[in-house]
């Protein structure tokens, strides 16, 4: 548990520029929670919103594992992490607002609906899979099925790769990126997940098609996912080291968002809707590296993307495409803080 300003989110380089803040005056004094398991995709998300409102928040995180989160999200929360116990993910006054994301969080986020009549406004990302009034706003993507008065679509997903740290980023260069010449691509790869998982043919096509741009001039920049098989891992690695390169090992400062905002074009793999999500935010062109077993949901973003003129299909070849960014995020944290602000004039349900 942590107390968190939204200017200095984490130690990581995604603090460094300020963000764009759409702060309310009844959120202004709004103490807000943050709840998930600690998965970095949801928690990035709620605290992608948590920041573009300008809010001071702690993060709660609870048990990632362990029999209460095989029952989520309809079973009861972890009694240790109750309001009662110290250093419980529930300990200490309530907040205004609490924002949760993942199937672990809902039944903390039902306690602390329960435990305060009302008084809590509540807000989920992503389906909570317990019905549209399991939170007083929830947003999905448009791909999800869930609807209802209370629950926001939009395209793409919210996250933490704002207007203002790719500014930042290309108004001071990472001199680990600038140096390349040519072309500067950044290549996002994920890996297997429990919808899919890489194949041998996948990894040889995806390493080919990036040699295909290395030998059209261009520059790789790559960055790899945890979940990236290790035969993969090495190709790129070392496709980027023999072709005057730069992947990140990990070490130093993370250039994620460098990465994107230097780039002349993105190429990102299929199996994350989330990486797609900041790559379209950029506004440089997208090449999608197409699994054949891609979450059939994700497929209808990726199709909406491409009829807005920011996605193509990744064929080892540079793609020019005109469009202007796409960035969910403060538009899902504006219909927030009106959902908030009207039920504040209303009072409690």
């Amino acid at each position: 548990m942590r107390s968190i300003d939204a200017s200095e989110v984490g130690s990581a380089p995604l603090a460094r520029a300020t963000p764009q803040q759409e702060t309310l005056p009844e959120l202004s004094r709004a103490r807000a929670w943050i709840v998930t398991d600690g998965k970095a995709g949801d928690e990035n998300q709620c605290v992608g919103i948590a920041e573009t409102l300008g809010l001071t928040f702690d993060i709660r995180q609870i048990p990632a594992s362990g029999p209460f989160g095989w029952f989520a999200p309809w079973g009861p929360i972890d009694p240790r992490q109750g309001p009662r116990r110290r250093g419980g993910a529930l300990t200490g006054p309530y907040p205004d607002l609490l924002i949760a994301s993942g199937r672990r969080a809902v039944p903390y986020l039902r306690s602390v609906r329960r435990a305060t009549g009302g008084r809590t406004f509540t807000a989920f990302l992503k389906d909570p899979r317990t019905g549209e009034d399991s939170a007083d706003f929830i947003w999905v993507p448009d791909y999800d099925d869930l609807r209802g008065p209370n629950v926001f679509t939009t395209l793409t997903a919210p996250h933490l790769v704002t207007a203002a740290r790719l500014a930042a980023a290309r108004a001071r260069p990472d001199p680990r990126l600038a140096s390349l010449d040519g072309p500067r691509v950044a290549v996002l790869v994920g890996g297997d997940s429990r919808h899919l998982s890489y194949r041998k043919t996948d990894m040889l096509r995806l390493v080919e098609d990036l040699r295909g741009l290395v030998d059209q001039g261009c520059r790789l920049m790559v960055t790899i996912s945890r979940r990236t098989p290790n035969p993969l891992r090495d190709a790129v690695k070392a496709l980027a080291a023999e072709t005057g390169g730069f992947l990140w090992d990990g070490s130093g400062e993370n250039p994620y968002v460098a990465m994107l905002a230097l780039a002349e074009a993105i190429v990102v793999t299929s199996d994350s809707a989330n990486m797609v999500s900041e790559a379209v935010a950029t506004g440089a062109p997208v090449l999608l590296f197409d699994l054949p077993r891609t979450y059939i949901r994700h497929r209808r973003m990726f199709a909406g993307l491409a009829i807005a003129g920011a996605l193509r299909p990744f064929t080892g070849r540079l793609v020019d495409l005109q469009y202007k960014p796409i960035d969910a995020t403060p538009v899902i944290a504006r219909a927030l803080a009106d959902a908030y602000d009207a039920r504040r004039a209303a009072g409690p349900a």
